[in-house]
């Protein structure tokens, strides 16, 4: 029994060793974001203020008034989903940034592997890491990760990836902190992953918060782009309903564009120009999606073309109206 034993304490240690080799691969870094650059509705805010309380508060609810008791290792699971470029990503930074901890950002990429057995073994690792280092866990495309196991294992791909997702039940169980899933499919989560976490849904923005992600790409203490006098704020938030990372990228592409014509100033024209590509792509993006469907591009093509110029022809003549996302 005893030489028993001596192998299993050396085969717990080598898979030990295993897992911290693993670990090391990845590595925390610091937030870039905090939640005054972070817009969002307020009972998002709510939401997340709530589940990051958890751990402010460790020591008085959990020590103090005894719910380690209840709860041996104080977590928040918290499940951000909604279309892309919402903030998902900069409110997991945000939070990172006002816990003080760095965050430690993965997706489906890392964890998953050709080699059969590996996928748990990297979950597991993934954790360890923001355990050593006491970080924020952030897994985005996490619906490949939590979506709902395979019935038929009869192959040993399906076996592979239904023992990556048990072993993420585990060490969500048991891990102690905050760890953030992002997805934008949240519908194909298994209801075992649901029922652990919560789920705050992030929406595209109204065009009041537009004009607050407006302003916090062009006037902050570090960024000053220098506007013409006839850029109007306002007409774009309202113009434009844009997500956050498109009105990003349409301030990057109207600096770039004056720049190039050697302006010191950015201009309104510079802005709606840069507006109408970024739907333009929008729409591009959507049509490819459709002919996965109808397997045709004429009309998707077609509406495309069609509503990008109708919407120059507007700029051109300053009677531009506002255009709807559920449109393009």
């Amino acid at each position: 029994m005893a030489d028993n034993n001596e192998i299993e304490r050396k085969d717990d240690s080598r898979l030990d060793l295993d897992y911290s080799n693993r670990a090391k691969a990845f590595i925390p870094v610091e937030p870039s974001y905090s939640f005054d650059r972070v817009i969002l509705p307020e009972d998002v805010l709510e939401k997340i203020e709530s589940a990051v309380n958890i751990l402010r508060y460790e020591k008085k609810v959990f020590d103090e008034w005894g719910l380690y008791e209840i709860q041996p290792k104080p977590s928040s699971a918290l499940s951000f989903f909604g279309p892309s470029g919402t903030g998902k990503t900069m409110a997991a930074e945000a939070i990172a940034q006002k816990l003080g901890k760095k965050i430690l950002k993965v997706s489906y990429a890392d964890v998953e592997s050709k080699y059969h057995g590996e996928g748990p073994k990297m979950v597991k690792a993934i954790f360890r890491a923001a355990e050593r280092d006491n970080a924020v866990l952030f897994l985005d495309e996490s619906d490949s990760l939590l979506s709902k196991r395979l019935t038929n294992v009869s192959d040993g791909s399906a076996q592979a990836i239904n023992s990556m997702r048990s072993q993420l039940l585990i060490s969500l169980e048991s891990f102690k902190g905050i760890v953030i899933f992002a997805t934008n499919l949240v519908i194909n989560y298994d209801k075992a992953f649901l029922s652990r976490l919560i789920n705050i849904e992030f929406t595209n923005p109204t065009a009041v918060e537009r004009k607050k992600i407006w302003w916090n790409h062009l006037k902050t203490d570090k960024i000053h782009v220098p506007l013409a006098i006839d850029v109007n704020i306002d007409y774009l938030a309202e113009t434009y309903e844009l997500c956050g990372r498109e009105i990003k990228n349409v301030v990057k592409n109207a600096c770039v564009s004056a720049a190039l014509r050697k302006q010191e100033i950015v201009t309104q024209q510079d802005f709606d120009t840069a507006c109408v590509k970024a739907v333009d792509e929008r729409i591009r993006v959507n049509s490819a999606k459709d002919q996965t469907k109808t397997g045709g591009i004429s009309v998707s093509e077609e509406k495309r073309a069609g509503l990008k110029d109708a919407i120059q022809k507007k700029i051109d003549t300053g009677t531009v109206n506002i255009i709807k996302s559920d449109g393009v």
